[in-house]
């Protein structure tokens, strides 16, 4: 799907609006989040996982536990 979306001013941030098929192929509704990488060619938009905020969560305390060991395992 090729689509050309305009930037409208929100207050002081800007945004734009999603039409319903781009929606429908994210699998995303009003109200939910979406996932938003960079990448070489612009950006990647798509529908966030539920589990992956708490999954790094999870990643984040090990690391944090085990910086030592990590740090050793990086060189």
């Amino acid at each position: 799907m090729n689509a050309t979306l305009k930037i409208t001013k929100i207050g002081n941030s800007a945004g734009i609006v999603l039409p319903k098929e781009l929606l429908a192929h994210l699998g995303a509704q009003v109200g939910e989040s979406l996932s938003v990488v960079t990448t070489p060619g612009g950006i990647e938009l798509s529908a966030a996982e539920p589990d992956f905020d708490a999954q790094m969560a999870v990643a984040r305390e090990v690391m944090a536990r085990r910086k030592r060991a990590l740090r050793e395992l990086a060189k």
